[in-house]
């Protein structure tokens, strides 16, 4: 029979091992506990934790299951799977924010180190402008469209009226392939295009547009723009 948390030992509890060490020494089944907060009628929340990353397989994993999938695993439900997703997309900015502010692009591969970690390992298709001063600096990312596992839906527009919201000078875009194959199609190539027209008719610039796979990527101004 498994332990309660208030049966355990006062220095294996997760608030009290937060309070004398710090998150640093707290496991990932600690942190998953400090979230869920409580138990089900049959598991401490601690064993609810464990069962909970058995189940999803890593936290890597975890933060890209979804809400349906989440709530139906015995003893989470709706609340506890929003707090967790809440929490691991709150981590997800806090890093990403850090990684861009400000961050200098020059190439395709600055731009694919700063967003692989991101991309790689979703499973629909995201599309991201990124908007760049004058010195190259990045202003703001933004997500404009979330597709379909093959398919996604943008236009220039919706992307350059975001450029001239954040006062850009000029612009990138990424986008990933679930796939893992960075192989632009058809559709790519000429939505690239479109995009290059209506960067010079603004006179804000299209310097690059990738395509992120499985730890490569496709850059259209390495094989096409140039």
């Amino acid at each position: 029979m498994s332990l309660k948390m208030k049966e355990l030992p006062t220095s294996e509890r997760p608030r009290e091992k937060f309070k004398q060490s710090g998150f640093q020494k707290l496991s990932d089944i600690d942190l998953l506990s400090l979230l869920l907060r409580t138990g089900s009628k049959d598991l401490s929340v601690r064993d609810l934790a464990t069962n909970l990353l058995l189940e999803i397989g890593s936290l890597n994993e975890l933060s890209n299951t979804s809400l349906e999938r989440l709530s139906k695993i015995k003893g989470v439900g709706e609340v506890k799977a929003i707090t967790l997703i809440s929490a691991l997309e709150l981590g997800k900015r806090a890093m990403m924010s850090e990684k861009i502010d400000r961050k200098r692009i020059h190439n395709a591969k600055d731009l694919f180190e700063v967003f692989s970690c991101e991309l790689m390992s979703l499973s629909q298709e995201h599309f991201v402008a990124v908007f760049l001063n004058n010195k190259n600096e990045i202003i703001k990312a933004k997500t404009i469209f979330i597709g379909s596992a093959n398919r996604s839906v943008v236009h220039p527009r919706d992307i350059y009226k975001e450029a001239i919201k954040y006062s850009a000078v000029k612009l990138m875009c990424l986008h990933n392939h679930p796939s893992g194959d960075p192989t632009p199609s058809v559709e790519d190539t000429a939505f690239t295009s479109r995009l290059i027209e209506a960067g010079n008719l603004l006179q804000i610039p299209l310097l690059d547009h990738i395509i992120i796979g499985h730890n490569s990527y496709y850059s259209f101004y390495d094989h096409v723009m140039k």
